[in-house]
């Protein structure tokens, strides 16, 4: 699979570029729902991937994809803490449903990826390039939160004096299709973290499913120049004022529909001050440390390195895989384990996503998608838990207020 001759300029560090008049005053157009798959088959002949959501094992998960018929029609998902379930919708829609279990960042951080090899060559050694480049994918369906999440991650892999090459190349060369939300999970907080449920920026192209009044369209909202070339090949008709107002009643219909949020004012202080909090303990009562948590985030990053020789030991692979700060040998260094309990784990994880994080890459490292509720088997919820520390913390310091007067 080949890059694009045309598209949007790159900084070079996995960060698109948009051109300035994008998406902001960027016409809006419609398009059937046919062209969907018109616009499948144009970007596969342009020489991308086409990854979307399609229905495998009871759940809804990105996968290739080729045609209209991948797509997961007429179906929705309903979450809660611990349930995910697939139900009928009782119309055809597209991209009706929310997030399943997996989410983008394995095309950009592949679960397991060869760093090199080296092989023996008389006394010394030879090292062998490391694996191909990363092809160029199409994103079909990326939800806002999961735009914010590719932005986190590339503030990781990119945003510092070592570029990960994977991660920048796959991210330049990504064609993202985005489907405005127009519906909400019972555990999406994207509201409250400022990452839904609208995109305004990060795509190529904005699809918002129109189901009303008895017809069913896209309004389709270019976000860069290669997105304008690949629209104008669909031939769209242009939006009218009603369309638009359609449009943006759906994304208020998802907004008013948000139940979750998390209170962000002085949050990182606040977990600073609260590293002792008996809260901590609670939740380590109840959390199996499985990982599931950040298996399913689209921002977790923790990895191990791993040497893999053959049994002639003429040859060696060194690998990334994925690892987790609930696994037991992510904290072993020599002499033992900083993290052997349930609690200074789950600590770890929280205090940096909301905390720490801040201070490493100049924002939070929750995009509020709600993957981790719904996808932990005893169904911890991150919001009940910061709200928990926050109310612990403000009585703490009344206390102490109250005590010093």
């Amino acid at each position: 699979m080949g890059t694009q001759k045309s598209g949007t300029p790159g900084r070079g560090d996995g960060r698109r570029v948009d051109p300035p008049d994008v998406p902001g005053g960027a016409p809006a157009s419609l398009l059937e729902p046919a062209a969907v798959g018109d616009l499948l088959r144009i970007l596969r002949e342009q020489g991308y991937r086409t990854i979307g959501p399609t229905l495998q094992d009871e759940a809804i998960v990105y996968d290739e994809i080729e045609g209209l018929g991948d797509l997961p029609a007429g179906l929705t998902d309903r979450q809660q803490p611990g349930e995910y379930r697939i139900e009928e919708r009782s119309d055809d829609a597209l991209f009706g449903y929310n997030l399943g279990p997996r989410s983008w960042k394995q095309y950009f951080f592949p679960p397991s990826l060869r760093l090199f090899a080296a092989r023996r060559a008389g006394r010394g050694f030879e090292i062998e390039p490391p694996d191909a480049d990363p092809p160029a994918l199409a994103l079909i369906g990326i939800r806002p939160c999961e735009i914010a999440g590719l932005d986190v991650q590339a503030r990781v892999f990119t945003g510092g004096g070592h570029v990960d090459p994977w991660f920048a190349a796959a991210r330049e060369r990504a064609f993202l299709v985005a489907v405005q939300c127009a519906q909400a999970a019972a555990t999406c907080f994207c509201g409250s973290m400022s990452t839904g449920p609208r995109a305004e920026r990060g795509f190529d192209l904005a699809l918002t499913e129109l189901l009303d009044e008895g017809e069913h369209r896209f309004l389709v909202e270019p976000g860069s120049a290669r997105g304008r070339e690949v629209l104008a090949v669909l031939h769209p008709t242009p939006a009218g004022p009603a369309e638009r107002a359609r449009a943006e009643a759906a994304t208020r219909r998802a907004e008013s529909q948000l139940s979750r949020s998390v209170d962000g004012e002085g949050l990182p202080e606040l977990l600073e001050a609260a590293l002792e909090h008996p809260r901590w303990a609670e939740v380590a009562e109840r959390c199996l440390s499985c990982a599931n948590c950040t298996m399913v985030c689209p921002t977790c990053f923790c990895h191990t390195v791993e040497e893999v020789n053959d049994l002639s030991g003429e040859r060696t692979e060194r690998w990334r895989r994925w690892d987790s700060c609930f696994s037991g040998e992510h904290a072993y260094i020599h002499g033992g384990d900083l993290r052997p309990s349930t609690r200074g784990r789950y600590r770890q994880w929280l205090t940096h996503k909301f905390g720490t994080w801040h201070a490493q890459f100049g924002s939070s490292g929750c995009v509020g998608c709600g993957r981790c509720i719904a996808w932990c088997p005893v169904g911890i919820d991150v919001t009940e838990e910061l709200a928990a520390l926050r109310v612990g913390s403000d009585r703490a310091e009344t206390a102490e207020t109250e005590e010093a007067t």
